[in-house]
């Protein structure tokens, strides 16, 4: 009997291991996929064909959420990210560079530019010439997996990203490429959709299904924001706000405008919005890179900098 029980122990241990083989396979197929229509060459391709269809319904400022007047979203960014005169910024994912024109019309401010997609920047220089911006706003074609190879290091006061964050095939690399062109002190701010938590049994499995649709769709890799969070305080940002958007409710454009964009190109068209679970929530991020001195850290970075010097050996006047 007990040597009966051993062999169909040793029998379903078999087949679960077999059936974890094969569904860790599917997995990995799966995510080759949609990584495989992620490439930077990819997304280059996807706006190069739809950026008209894009300016049809979303104007020169390509983002889903969004106020009704677009100059409150954009007036809201340049609080929140806190642009000062006289600083160097750089927008990663630009479009038509709909916000980075408007930014250095209204700051005293200097804007390179990147877009991975050759019709947004012709389409970026018809428009800043248009607008006589050309001394402020600079478009560039570049891929921002490897910004530290197209911009100088230490420089840009402020890189950010405005919904184009997941676009990225690589979120790890983005942020470790924007820590190398940032200044100690700067600006990094990404407002971008995450991966939503399921309120309720049996929504995860919905929620997830969407973000594949969604990724496959658009060319984007809907990120994981706990994952993000955690990389960047690895690599040593200080993380000052995680927060959702704080538009006031009457001024939001709740989305609607995405169902248009869908209308027009059926692009990811949502059939039963009844039974739709949304997959995702909006988030900003905004975070420092710090200076490793107590001068300039003060109170502010006092605990960084005491790590820093712990990892390093050095004692407060090497720093």
């Amino acid at each position: 009997m007990t040597l009966t029980l051993i062999l169909i122990f040793l029998l379903l241990l078999s087949l679960s291991f077999n059936l974890y083989l094969f569904s860790n396979k599917k997995d990995k197929t799966v995510t080759k996929s949609l990584k495989a229509s992620n490439t930077a060459e990819s997304v280059g391709e996807f706006y190069n064909q739809q950026t008209d269809n894009f300016l049809k319904v979303y104007g020169e400022v390509i983002q889903a959420f969004r106020t009704t007047d677009i100059n409150t979203l954009l007036d809201y960014q340049i609080e929140a990210i806190g642009f000062e005169d006289g600083w160097k910024v750089l927008d990663a994912g630009c479009g038509v560079c709909g916000p980075a024109r408007y930014f250095a019309s209204k700051k005293n401010i200097s804007i390179d530019a990147v877009t991975i997609s050759q019709d947004q920047v012709d389409k970026s220089n018809l428009y800043i010439d248009k607008e006589h911006l050309k001394e402020k706003v600079k478009v560039h074609l570049g891929d921002y997996h490897h910004l530290s190879k197209q911009f100088p290091q230490n420089t840009y006061n402020a890189v950010y990203f405005l919904e184009s964050f997941g676009h990225a095939h690589n979120h790890l690399q983005v942020i470790d490429e924007s820590w190398e062109i940032l200044k100690p002190g700067g600006t990094l701010y990404i407002k971008d959709l995450f991966i939503k938590e399921g309120a309720f049994e049996g929504h995860q499995e919905a929620i997830q299904k969407e973000v594949e649709n969604i990724n496959k769709a658009y060319r984007y890799n809907i990120a994981d924001l706990y994952q993000v969070i955690k990389h960047l305080r690895k690599k040593g940002f200080i993380v000052s706000t995680i927060k959702t958007i704080d538009l006031k409710l009457e001024e939001f454009e709740n989305l609607t405008i995405s169902n248009d964009f869908q209308e027009l190109t059926g692009i990811n068209k949502i059939e039963n919005l009844k039974e739709y679970v949304f997959p995702v929530d909006f988030f900003e991020i905004k975070c420092y890179k710090p200076w490793n001195d107590i001068v300039f850290g003060n109170s502010r970075y006092f605990l960084q900098n005491l790590y820093y010097m712990q990892i390093e050996g050095k004692k407060q006047e090497e720093l």
